[in-house]
């Protein structure tokens, strides 16, 4: 699948966007050892977002939206939960451009060579930029504008479910908290054609200020790759979860998973052959912090479909594996303070570095989309 790629040679944040992802063969064919989960595979495709400077005509994370000059652009009402002001000093809102020029000063400095690695230097003209941005802006009035966060056009990846003639998928969010029992935005899932979109506004509304910067998404292109998954060891029925848990033991015994997994065998077909870290569009769904949970539309009661993976992390210390060979080299590099993360490219955080699923009814996708944090 080809993604067309505008890179701005000047984009500091660049991380190698112009490359291609290619995830590593599992340690073993699922469908070979384990026959029984051989029907249970489905397609997921990889978006792998990496910095750069996306365009409305391409897929992208936090890049801009094709949008119809005539279509209101979408805010939300709230309400929008307000720090505690009896207890601690609160951190005060961001501004999303803040944030991204934050951003910008902090990676230039950190490719400049300096004399200890862990101390930031920073010129006088950089402290000032970053003392006005870190100063925050006051707290925002209702209605706010909608931030956008992704947009995938069917001719780069393939989709699980498609309403009418749609071809274009489009998620924004509100930069805020709206439930304490709930830390995580709300989105706003959008399917439409894009060739009935002839003209585009000049220019979006932004939020004045977001609740943290790591509600604010850092320009991404993608590159999107298809691979097959099976399904999470706690989406298994108990006769299969049986069979995983044998075949697993028989393997952390011999030289198979390694002393890593000899605690909990079944942790590596978890971490190393079922679901893919990272975002995603479709698969099978990620579970950790609940059991499985069955998503019924609210529209139809139909059972839903895993549609869109935010993920805060494109892989971390137990999916090491699934990093593209193109990222080893980098991901393997010391960490230099202020430096791009490789494993966090789109330097959004969902709730304790989880991620947030979006799912879509598979009888009519219209319908409104269910939302789950994992």
């Amino acid at each position: 699948m080809h993604v067309t790629q505008n890179q701005s040679s000047s984009d500091i944040l660049c991380l190698g966007s112009t490359m291609t992802r290619t995830t590593p063969p599992r340690a073993v064919n699922v469908a070979e050892v384990l026959p029984d989960l051989a029907p249970l595979a489905r397609q997921a495709t990889r978006l792998h977002p990496r910095p750069g400077s996306p365009t409305i005509r391409d897929s992208s994370v936090g890049g801009p939206l094709l949008w119809p000059a005539d279509e209101p652009w979408p805010h939300c009402d709230g309400p929008h939960i307000e720090p505690d002001r009896t207890g601690r000093r609160p951190r005060p809102p961001v501004a999303p451009k803040d944030v991204l020029v934050q951003r910008r000063v902090q990676a230039a400095e950190a490719r400049r060579p300096r004399s200890d690695p862990r101390v930031p230097e920073y010129t006088e003209e950089e402290r000032d930029v970053l003392k006005r941005a870190g100063a925050g802006v006051p707290w925002p009035k209702d209605p706010v504008p909608m931030l956008p966060i992704a947009q995938v056009y069917l001719r780069d990846v393939p989709m699980p479910c498609l309403p009418g003639p749609g071809n274009l998928l489009q998620v924004l969010w509100c930069p805020f908290d709206h439930d304490p029992a709930k830390p995580e935005p709300k989105t706003k899932v959008i399917w439409r054609p894009d060739t009935e979109i002839d003209d585009v506004p000049g220019k979006v509304p932004e939020p004045a200020a977001a609740k943290h910067p790591r509600y604010v998404p850092q320009p991404c292109v993608l590159h999107p790759e298809q691979i097959t998954e099976y399904p999470n060891y706690l989406d298994l029925s108990k006769d299969l979860k049986d069979m995983v848990r044998r075949w697993c033991g028989e393997q952390a015994t011999g030289t198979g998973p390694g002393s890593f997994y000899t605690v909990d065998p079944k942790v590596f077909y978890w971490d190393e052959l079922s679901t893919a870290p990272g975002w995603k569009i479709g698969g099978w769904p990620r579970w950790g912090l609940t059991d499985p949970i069955p998503l019924q539309c609210s529209a139809c009661g139909d059972i839903m479909v895993p549609l869109l993976t935010i993920d805060s992390l494109e892989w971390d210390t137990s999916t090491r594996s699934w990093i593209p060979f193109e990222d080893q080299e980098r991901a393997a590099a010391p960490t230099v303070i202020g430096a791009p993360d490789p494993g966090r490219p789109t330097m959004l955080v969902i709730h304790d570095l989880n991620c947030l699923q979006l799912y879509a009814c598979q009888t009519s996708p219209g319908h409104p989309h269910a939302e789950l944090v994992q």
